[in-house]
């Protein structure tokens, strides 16, 4: 399992659902959020980054990460995804922590032996830390809502979608682990933002590299990352 140590009103459309260990995890979908709050409890998570509208499993059991989950639950079910830049540092500080990081809304929860949890999230929209509270028993911060700039139609940008396309065809060819769902849901895309990030959760990429794709706002420019990342 995924090692972490880790009312919204959202309204979901899934497009296409594939089965996973906690059932039935949609891989693609419409988010829309009325209000974005200002502060988030902070669920550090180890060797991942989860990008939005991508929805992923993870495995909770630090007493800190708990508590997050736990306040996130009984206020609007939102938390802010960050991915620590050592996944061996058992109870990481702000400064363990990237800044940039992804706020997510907590779908389900299922409680494990030991207590331990499982919850599964979905990204909802990149955000940056703007300071970290001090004297609470749980990871909590101001943030930043990190609003993504409208792609403009280019002849780069039609380039580099069908580039990424063809890439990832190859890649799933080649033994690469990406699902069919996966591909059918790329071969449809026009959003070059969308591309990237779909294409970036599905690479298992060092932790270094997917964070630089998530820091990467504006879309085409991002899309011209991953199509790099590719081709390495």
């Amino acid at each position: 399992s995924i090692r972490i140590d880790a009312p919204a009103e959202p309204q979901v459309r899934a497009v296409v659902a594939r089965e996973d260990a906690f059932g039935l995890i949609f891989v693609d979908f419409h988010f829309r959020q009325r209000s974005f709050p200002k502060q988030l409890p902070v669920l550090p998570l180890r060797d991942l980054v989860v990008y939005p509208f991508i929805i992923v499993p993870l495995s909770v059991s630090r007493e800190k990460s708990l508590k997050a989950v736990d306040l996130a639950l009984a206020e609007n079910r939102m938390i802010l995804l960050l991915t620590q830049k050592d996944s061996g540092i058992e109870e990481p500080a702000e400064t363990d922590l990237y800044p940039i990081g992804t706020v997510a809304v907590i779908m389900r929860m299922l409680k494990l032996p030991a207590g331990r949890i499982r919850v599964l999230v979905q990204g909802v929209s990149r955000a940056k830390v703007e300071e970290f509270e001090t004297g609470l028993p749980y990871l909590r911060a101001r943030i930043t809502r990190i609003v993504e700039p409208p792609a403009s139609a280019s002849l780069e940008q039609e380039a580099l979608l069908r580039t990424v396309k063809k890439s990832l065809e190859k890649c799933s060819s080649l033994g690469k682990s990406i699902s069919s769902e996966v591909m059918v849901i790329a071969g449809n895309l026009e959003d070059p933002g969308r591309l990237a990030d779909l294409t970036a959760s599905n690479l298992e990429l060092k932790v270094e590299d997917a964070q630089m794709v998530l820091r990467v706002v504006e879309p085409v420019q991002r899309l011209r990352k991953v199509n790099e990342l590719l081709n390495k």
